[in-house]
């Protein structure tokens, strides 16, 4: 009898994997319409809104096809850029603006090269930071990760998106969203981060956000600065250099260590260096975590986003500080 169970419960399983995979299609994702009904689980429409807020500078995060607080702060954030109410919610609207930002597939095809699979990949990287300063280099563990980061995306749906693909092999044609944003602009007036909505925008010389992005913005044990800074400089591929004087939480040894570049470095593929000592905004090899956890006082986003805005910026670029009590009773 309890043979049985398990083996209904099995095929209720695939059934229900194999009908959301369904709905994932390609064509199914680029011609979906607008719905009113609440979307459950990976949703078509919520991931064309994604990779079309994606493509608008108006970033979700990770694109997972899911309902989640960045996605409701970046439908927010657009919004209030094209003087609609700010509340976050995908309203018909909203999805009619959103949708003509873009008239072109929102997934598309992709072949995969010899240099995908080539690597070099670390397959194996430790959680104590003390262990990862004996590697020579972070780079991403598998060609999955490293085609999923290119392509703003969850591995999970990336895999939804080509269940019958090899992730790992040359020549392979896989499903993937068009993220291409176009050229950033050449200049921008400032950059504005937001510790209330943990978030980070690129302001115009009028101080209109361009671009708005999720971020992780310090924490009790070590907070994110306040007022305002300017950008030293740009460093991508950064070494992380960690000052015993940091005292993080899990870091036991009492001497300063080097850990190698690589996109899976504690701090990403990019690192803005701030005008405030040891402080900058960085990259990150934990994407999905952008937004829900705290960071070691610095302000983390996703790699991508991370170097999408460094292209934006400049020596003497101003970086301001908003503090939370300072946004109490404002919306954007």
């Amino acid at each position: 009898m309890v043979r049985l169970l398990l083996v209904v419960a099995m095929a209720l399983a695939l059934a229900c994997g194999g009908s959301q995979a369904a709905k994932l299609d390609i064509d199914t994702v680029n011609q979906v319409q607008f719905s009113e009904d609440g979307p459950k689980g990976i949703d078509p429409m919520l991931l064309k809104a994604q990779i079309l807020l994606d493509r608008a500078r108006f970033s979700p995060g990770l694109i997972d096809g899911r309902l989640s607080d960045n996605f409701t702060k970046a439908v927010a954030a657009f919004q209030a850029a094209n003087g609609l109410p700010s509340d976050g919610k995908l309203t018909r609207e909203t999805w009619d603006k959103l949708a003509a930002t873009f008239a072109g597939p929102v997934l598309t095809t992709y072949e995969v090269t010899a240099r995908d699979v080539r690597g070099p990949f670390t397959r194996r990287i430790p959680v104590r930071m003390e262990s990862m300063a004996r590697l020579k280099y972070l780079g991403y563990r598998n060609a999955q990760e490293k085609l999923a980061e290119r392509f703003h995306v969850s591995e999970q749906l990336l895999r939804m998106l080509n269940l019958r693909a090899g992730l790992s092999r040359a020549g392979t044609t896989l499903v993937v969203p068009d993220v291409g944003r176009g050229d950033p602009p050449s200049q921008i007036g400032g950059v504005e981060v937001d510790k209330a909505s943990r978030q980070v925008r690129a302001l115009d010389a009028s101080g209109k956000a361009i671009a708005v992005y999720p971020a992780s913005i310090g924490s009790e044990e070590k907070p994110a600065p306040s007022g305002t800074a300017e950008v030293r400089r740009v460093v991508h591929d950064p070494t992380y250099h960690y000052n015993p004087k940091f005292a993080f939480k899990g870091v036991k040894t009492k001497r300063p260590f080097t850990i190698a570049k690589g996109p899976n470095n504690p701090v990403g593929s990019v690192w803005i260096d701030l005008s405030i000592e040891s402080y900058g905004i960085h990259g990150t090899p934990d994407p999905g975590k952008i937004g829900t956890t705290f960071s070691h006082g610095c302000i983390r986003m996703t790699n991508w986003d991370a170097e999408d805005l460094a292209a934006m910026v400049k020596p003497g670029t101003k970086v301001d500080f908003k503090d939370e009590a300072a946004q109490e009773g404002q919306t954007r």
